[in-house]
């Protein structure tokens, strides 16, 4: 057996290794106890992936082998810059930064599968029509998924504040989709008809370059009118998207690690975008092609009821006394970074004998999970931390639920105006509870741009002021209420 040979068969050995790798780190990622060793499974098997490949260096002869020991060098410099770069980004970027990094991290992914279109394109050349086809619909979707991930990165990083409408906006995105449909078929009829069929001065190459720019200004455009609210379901759509172009290039590359990655990424990453949207009470096409999240809603009548501000000691001292606790976080508690003082008061309350609980909703933060990763990141047991089927029927038995920085998710509008753009989506069920504190920074809307009805309720007290700040007069407050019982 010949050198060369024997390259191959490693490399294709491998990639099923590292396929395996994926697949089972992805099952293990689906608890949060065994997420973390889920991580660094499909870590390792990306890592035997990419080293494998340097193997290909083996197949080829020797009048290759220069140039490709030049790329295998270039691909080395990549993988240390790249590398350093995210470690040091995943070192300190704070969590409510996540979203974004997770929305640069999805377009880069889409921009790769693109980049290795364009190479098949531009210098490969792909044998045969589906070969062809195939790599026009990996470089459309990766096109789509770096350009569009790049607006949601802007929007979440308030970059762009308000969402992009206008008349007619619909019409003038399905004439751009059009249009690069247009010149991805056209690329397709001169691959059997050659160059001739080109207007003078007009190449292939300027074709294909035409193809891009299309297909990145459609991601664009499909992006800037999606509301700040739809953000965590964007960034689902487009992780999938990033794992399905993923897969169509590997296909092309004839490489099966990146084929079955892809498809698996692709996969979850659209079940997650189905049951988010599920979450909301809305189909995908709703969430893309409506002006929900952001965009001026129908004006609300008159609250029910009146705020009823409380002092933070005077709720901590409640909270202590009470029997059960549901606690209900949201963006707030990460932009305020709170989670580690929560969980000290959480202790504080458990130790005088309060059963406590977290409530989770499917889209609650910036991006699927944010909650979750924020609660594991100061120590809550898992045991504690609920979903909102199995929780929502808990409430009317508990004494008191704590909303922390939620808006839209706890909002009885969901459930009762017909005229809200929220009715429809199931809610956690914080409104019946006995009592309801809520803590808040001020009397803004949420990501829905209305006003949220529990604020208002009989039961509801209003604790104003960052979360961090609060929940540290809280624990002074039970300290200090622990300390004269001592006395």
């Amino acid at each position: 057996m010949t050198l060369p040979n024997t390259a191959l068969l490693i490399i294709g050995a491998v990639d099923l290794v590292a396929a395996f790798l994926f697949m089972y780190g992805l099952k293990r990622m689906s608890s949060p106890v065994s997420a973390p060793s889920g991580i660094r499974v499909a870590g390792i098997g990306m890592l035997v992936a990419v080293l494998a490949s340097f193997l290909y260096v083996l197949d080829v002869g020797d009048a290759a082998k220069p140039f490709l020991l030049v790329n295998a060098a270039l691909c080395i410099g990549a993988l240390v810059l790249g590398g350093g770069i995210a470690w040091l980004a995943g070192q300190k970027v704070p969590m409510t930064a996540m979203p974004q990094m997770v929305a640069l991290y999805n377009g880069a992914g889409g921009g790769a599968a693109a980049a290795i279109a364009a190479t098949e394109l531009l210098a490969t050349k792909p044998s045969g029509l589906t070969a062809l086809v195939v790599t026009l619909l990996g470089a459309l979707i990766g096109c789509i998924s770096f350009s569009g991930s790049l607006i949601a990165w802007a929007k979440l990083q308030e970059v762009l504040r308000q969402p992009l409408r206008f008349m007619g906006q619909f019409y003038i995105n399905l004439l751009i989709l059009l249009a690069t449909i247009a010149v991805g078929a056209a690329l397709v009829y001169l691959s059997a008809s050659g160059t001739a069929a080109l207007p003078a001065g007009l190449s292939t190459q300027d074709v294909v370059y035409i193809f891009f720019a299309c297909a990145s200004v459609y991601g664009i455009a499909m992006t800037l009118p999606i509301g700040g609210a739809d953000m965590p379901v964007v960034i689902s759509i487009y992780n999938a998207a990033t794992g399905i172009a993923v897969a169509l290039e590997g296909f092309v590359l004839g490489n099966p690690a990146l084929m079955i990655a892809g498809m698996v990424v692709g996969a979850a990453g659209t079940l997650l975008t189905l049951l988010m949207a599920r979450a909301m009470n809305r189909s995908v096409s709703n969430v893309i092609f409506t002006n929900f999240g952001g965009a001026s809603v129908k004006a609300q009548g008159p609250m029910k009821g009146s705020l009823k501000p409380v002092a933070a000691a005077d709720a901590a001292i409640f909270m202590l006394y009470a029997k059960s606790l549901i606690i209900v976080p949201g963006y707030g508690l990460a932009a305020a970074q709170a989670q580690q003082k929560l969980y000290d008061f959480v202790k504080q309350v458990q130790a005088a004998g309060v059963n406590v609980k977290f409530a989770i909703h499917p889209v609650a933060g910036r991006m699927p999970g944010q909650m979750d990763v924020l609660l594991a990141e100061a120590g809550v047991p898992y045991d504690l931390i609920f979903q909102l089927d199995d929780i929502n029927d808990q409430f009317a038995a508990t004494d008191v639920a704590l909303v922390i920085g939620a808006n839209d998710v706890v909002n009885p509008a969901a459930r009762s105006n017909k005229d809200s753009p929220i009715y429809g989506m199931p809610i956690l069920n914080a409104d019946k509870a006995a009592h309801c504190y809520c803590i808040k920074r001020g009397q803004g809307k949420g990501y829905a741009g209305i006003m949220n009805e529990l604020f208002f309720e009989d039961n509801t007290s209003m604790v104003y002021g960052d979360a961090n700040v609060v929940l540290g007069e809280m624990i002074e407050a039970v300290k200090g209420l622990g300390k004269a019982a001592a006395d």
